[in-house]
């Protein structure tokens, strides 16, 4: 059984290693602690691998241990959190121009964002950037789904207002 544990932890490593520390790395907004905290992700999961029951998809379970273990890691520190993220972009030949454009406007969103309170953050990088369902934000947030739909709700509205705030101009306002 332990050969078999250890041959799929890695896998789920080499899977999802890379994600889960972009997601601890949005949370923290700190590289060597997104590293440290993603490896601690996947001792966990060893360690804790036959209490996976596979109600959820790996992945899930991955950040939802990972989420605790960031949780628990922002606890211990002060409160000076989050958002920092890689840009992906689209379009896999930008002009210059363009990146410049799309850097900036990211991060405008990216600071609005990490302004937020803690959850309505958390619920936007899950569903929104990570891109989970509804379901699986809840799992791993241990909320009822009604719980996350009007979290995100009200996270998008507030995110709307302080870029208003701030001076970004919305498509919709255009």
């Amino acid at each position: 059984m332990s050969a078999r544990k250890q041959e799929e932890v890695t896998e789920w490593y080499n899977e999802y290693s890379d994600a889960i520390f972009k997601f601890i790395l949005m949370m923290t907004h700190d590289y060597q602690q997104a590293e440290d905290l993603t490896h601690e992700t996947f001792i966990k999961a060893y360690r804790f691998h036959d209490s996976f029951n596979r109600n959820s998809s790996p992945k899930t379970w991955l950040y939802k241990i990972a989420h605790n273990v960031t949780i628990d890691a922002l606890r211990m520190r002060k409160p000076i959190l989050f958002i920092k993220t890689i840009l992906q972009l689209i379009d896999p030949n930008p002009l210059p121009e363009e990146v410049v454009q799309i850097k900036e406007e990211s991060r405008e969103l990216y600071d609005a964002l990490k302004r937020l309170k803690e959850s309505y953050r958390e619920v936007v990088i899950l569903r929104k950037i990570k891109g989970f369902s509804t379901k699986e934000t809840a799992e791993i947030l241990h909320w009822s789904e009604s719980k996350v739909k009007m979290t995100l709700s009200r996270a998008i509205l507030a995110l709307e207002k302080q870029l208003m705030r701030e001076g970004y101009v919305n498509e919709k306002t255009v």
